[in-house]
């Protein structure tokens, strides 16, 4: 892997910002570290019992007799709806707002931790009477409401282990993850509001129990939300709002394991089939509570918003959990930060005073794009005087809309904690303190106390910072997967590979390590994994999709770099009935991206569609994908091409639709 582009532009945080700060200054971040490396065990275990509320204290921080399976403060016994909701009333904050949510047509709706804690009671009471219990799971499939968030926290409630789908995703994908999860209930909507449009959600619901495959399947809840209207299945389907409607206002935690499943999110990998990732109850709780303390630096004053959909992770940890568990304020939106102007966002901004502004590099580089054609919606155009931290999530940052956010949305004195972390492991991993730090432009700088992160050779070796290599982390944290359900073994191939020794987690990311400062830079992808707009696809999920096609003999799927998603779905195509060329090529790319569309979702429809008589392959059948990704790159072939059996196809796969 060669050396990036060195970035010697440092910015060092505000003075002021360092003085209140829960990690103020490099020495007490070093301090941190050193008490971690000289006493795992009485690290994790002070910080659990400092941060947690335990019904049953655990006596063990972390076995790990059966690595890499993993067990964190095991015969600990505790709740996360209860650490979220039940402690914040508890300490007085009762009348304290807890979710500022403004919808798609700009309606605001502020919702205390008192009405929140009721609002999940009645629900989890509602949830019980049907017969719903600890172990078993539940598919929620809504858009960025409160009654989203409501259903998250009452199955948490009640040791129910829910699995979110994002709610653009097709009825067959929704299928695959009822029947891989064996979901007993389903939690959606009517429909979803979206950049002014009212879209369905309870249709395609219906669509994906259609068949007998879903037979786990006992009751539909719906909520109303657009009032479209919708078919409610006898004996099936219930009304949300009327089911919690006489439920009393309390209701008693399900007191779980700390190892008990809190959640199962699904997670595209390299191979076909979605990974449904585990995670823990009170590791993950814990990681989410000290995040929200170290990297957001949380205040009781501060209005803090993650942009985030609750279909993705970040959702779960910076919307449903971190910001509730510490008793924050936070902005939870509905709509899309172009509609009805691409000053959405800085609206929200000024409109709610936030203070803390967690958003994707493909927002903020949408957004430079629309604000240089119009100075109406370019933030200095608002007061954001409030904000006094900025955040990113989803992918690496370019540095020049580092800058540009830095300097247009923070004022040139917002530090900016660009974050790295994945599904996988539950929380941030690497990233600027915003009272430590000094921050490089693209760079998620160090890793987080506690975490043992390093760069290796592909046999698992240490590499010389300056050198790129394969990012790992060496010692496990609280979390951190647990397993894939159903799938142990692929867990097990997918994290600790053989290859690397074992005991080492394959995050499956490219880094390289600064020789001066020791800063990690994410390079992209070590596997056939696309991150578009922040989401992971597998390429295997996406080829499998376009051969289900009855059009499509082949095809392969590559990324290539792109300006505003980050990376572009580039898919190349051998088609049963010959190559399409002029009008018919358009019409057949056409129907594969909408065909990609409905399979999938609109995320992973591609950019550009290729068609050829055949795929670059070896003799041995082998498709040469890096010899695609030069082609989808408008790059020169310039790699040795000897070993392809057809060396002509290449010219031919250059005309991009």
């Amino acid at each position: 892997m060669e050396p990036l582009k060195q970035e010697n532009r440092v910015f060092n945080p505000p003075a002021d910002f360092v003085k209140g700060a829960a990690i103020p200054g490099m020495d007490a971040y070093k301090k941190l570290c050193a008490e971690a490396e000289k006493d795992y065990d009485g690290f994790w275990g002070h910080l659990a019992k400092e941060n947690i509320y335990w019904k049953k204290p655990f006596t063990k921080v972390l076995d790990e007799s059966k690595a890499p399976f993993y067990k964190w403060f095991e015969d600990g016994t505790t709740n996360a709806s209860y650490n979220c909701l039940d402690r914040q009333v508890e300490a007085g904050l009762g009348d304290k707002t807890a979710i500022i949510f403004e919808a798609d047509d700009g309606t605001v709706t502020k919702v205390s931790y008192k009405e929140m804690l009721e609002r999940v009671c009645k629900m989890a009471n509602a949830l019980r009477k049907m017969g719903i219990k600890s172990g078993d799971t539940v598919i929620i499939y809504m858009a960025m409401t409160i009654e989203g968030i409501v259903a998250m926290q009452a199955c948490a409630r009640i040791g129910a282990i829910h699995s979110v789908v994002f709610g653009g995703f097709s009825a067959q994908a929704l299928r695959d993850r009822i029947i891989d999860v064996g979901a007993v209930a389903v939690i959606t909507a009517d429909g979803q509001y979206r950049g002014g449009k009212s879209l369905p959600l309870k249709a395609i619901c219906d669509e994906a129990l259609s068949t007998g495959e879903c037979g786990k399947v006992k009751h539909v809840i719906v909520s109303k939300r657009t009032g479209t209207a919708i078919e409610m299945k006898a004996g099936r389907d219930v009304w949300m709002q009327d089911i919690v409607a006489n439920e009393a206002a309390t209701c008693e935690p399900e007191w779980v394991s700390a190892e008990h499943p809190l959640f199962i999110l699904y997670t595209s990998g390299s191979t076909g089939k979605p990974k449904g990732v585990q995670h823990s109850t009170g590791g993950y709780l814990l990681w989410a509570i000290l995040t929200m303390k170290w990297t957001f630096d949380i205040k009781p004053t501060d209005v803090f918003w993650c942009t985030a959909d609750i279909g993705w992770v970040t959702g779960h940890s910076y919307i449903t959990y971190g910001p509730l568990a510490v008793g924050a304020t936070e902005i939870v939106f509905e709509g899309v930060p172009t509609y009805p102007n691409a000053g959405r966002f800085w609206d929200m901004i000024q409109k709610h005073k936030a203070t803390i502004f967690y958003t994707a590099p493909t927002a903020i580089r949408s957004l430079i794009k629309a604000s240089s054609n119009d100075q109406a919606v370019h933030p200095k155009s608002y007061d954001l005087s409030s904000l006094r931290l900025l955040g990113s999530v989803g992918e690496p940052i370019n540095p020049e809309a580092w800058m540009w956010y830095y300097e247009n949305v923070g004022g040139s004195r917002c530090p900016i904690a660009d974050t790295f972390w994945q599904t996988e492991t539950g929380g941030h991993m690497i990233s600027p303190l915003p009272g430590a730090t000094p921050m490089i432009p693209g760079s998620c700088t160090l890793p987080l106390p506690g975490i043992q992160a390093a760069i290796v050779d592909e046999a698992g070796h240490d590499v010389p910072n300056g050198n790129g290599g394969i990012l790992v982390v060496k010692r496990p944290w609280p979390s951190m997967i647990r397993t894939i359900w159903n799938d142990p073994d692929r867990f097990v191939k997918s994290y600790f590979p053989e290859e690397l020794g074992g005991n080492l987690y394959l995050a499956g990311d490219g880094a390289i390590r600064n020789k001066e400062t020791g800063y990690f830079t994410i390079t992209g992808r070590i596997d056939d994994v696309l991150n578009v707009s922040g989401h992971r696809m597998g390429t295997m999920e996406i080829e499998s999709c376009l051969v289900a096609n009855p059009l499509v003999a082949e095809a392969a799927v590559v990324g290539r770099p792109d300006d505003l998603t980050g990376e572009a779905i580039c898919v190349f195509v051998v088609l049963k009935g010959g190559r399409p060329t002029g009008e018919d090529a358009k019409k057949v790319a056409t129907e594969l991206r909408n065909w990609v569309g409905k399979e999938i979702g609109p995320i992973a429809k591609p950019k550009d569609v290729r068609f050829g008589d055949n795929l670059p392959k070896t003799r041995s059948g082998k498709i040469m994908r890096r010899l695609l990704r030069v082609i989808a790159k408008g790059e020169e072939v310039t790699q040795d091409t000897s070993t392809l059996e057809n060396p002509a196809i290449l010219e031919q796969l250059k005309e991009s639709l």
